[in-house]
């Protein structure tokens, strides 16, 4: 089995990797592949509404994109780690995630999803909810832990006080590898539930 974890923090070796590589001990540890990606410090640009991935399945723009696509279309569970920027994900992660979600048309249901939010003092919360919500438009269960998936830290490293945080990434770590199991054998046992041809409405009539 197989997890993309996305970074969206610049710094490298920093407090979002710190607790990236809580999770990757479980991961590790239970055989899971991690492919991991660091896109704070890419130029990563936000969509214009083009359209050509309608027809065409994949973004406009040759970039990273359109590759963390194909990797995501092979994975089990996606892990996205931002810090908080004005009480909000990283504008590159947003950027990214809107392209890759939108773009690409395979089926992401039931692939699992898990999102961190890491910040000096406020935002978590918020930011927390804005990076979930790509999980739950595509109906990919999201793994939660005993506590919002929030870690505290400004300078390099000062994560690592946050015991609480790092604890939770174990726990939400090892609660995404018994979802990603669960839902292989599911499929496996029973297929997945039927899909209906989804329908499109607006309010103006």
């Amino acid at each position: 089995m197989k997890v993309l974890i996305i970074n969206g923090s610049p710094r490298l070796n920093g407090n979002s990797s710190k607790l990236i590589d809580e999770m990757i001990q479980i991961f590790d540890k239970e055989g899971i592949q991690v492919e991991q990606y660091q896109i704070g410090s890419k130029a990563i640009r936000g969509c214009m509404a083009c359209g050509y991935c309608h027809e065409h399945h994949e973004c406009v723009f040759k970039d990273d994109v359109n590759r963390l696509a194909g990797i995501f279309k092979d994975s089990d569970g996606l892990v996205v780690v931002s810090p908080v920027y004005y009480g909000s994900a990283n504008g590159s992660v947003i950027s990214l995630l809107d392209r890759m979600f939108y773009s690409s048309n395979f089926d992401k249901r039931f692939k699992v999803g898990a999102a961190f939010a890491i910040a000096r003092r406020a935002g978590t919360t918020a930011t927390y909810d804005e990076l979930n919500k790509y999980f739950t438009i595509n109906q990919m269960p999201v793994a939660s832990g005993r506590y919002w998936n929030n870690g505290f830290g400004r300078e390099q490293g000062q994560i690592e006080r946050d015991e609480e945080g790092l604890q939770n990434a174990r726990i939400v770590a090892r609660n995404m590898v018994f979802l990603m199991k669960a839902i292989q054998d599911a499929k496996e046992k029973y297929g997945l539930p039927e899909a209906e041809e989804i329908k499109y409405t607006h309010f103006i009539k």
